[in-house]
């Protein structure tokens, strides 16, 4: 089961300079629903080999979004 079934949760990839408040403020403004809480995780670039070359892929920042009871975002 999905996790926004069960808990209510949707994961968004966000700016890396976000914070947790406008992430929120975002997020009722675009859906137009009401947030419980907000997650942040910063996550690192893995390192990636193609041939000799060496590379990386970049780091992004998650954030998971808690919604109120009362409230869903339809996706599909």
């Amino acid at each position: 089961m999905h996790f926004a079934n069960t808990k209510g949760a949707y994961p968004f990839e966000v700016n890396r300079k976000a914070n947790k408040t406008q992430i929120r403020n975002a997020v009722e403004e675009i859906y137009g629903v009401k947030v419980h809480k907000v997650r942040t995780a910063n996550r690192k670039g893995k390192h990636r080999r193609r041939g000799r070359t060496v590379g990386k892929t970049a780091s992004w920042k998650k954030a998971v979004v808690f919604l109120e009871p009362d409230y869903h975002i339809d996706l599909f």
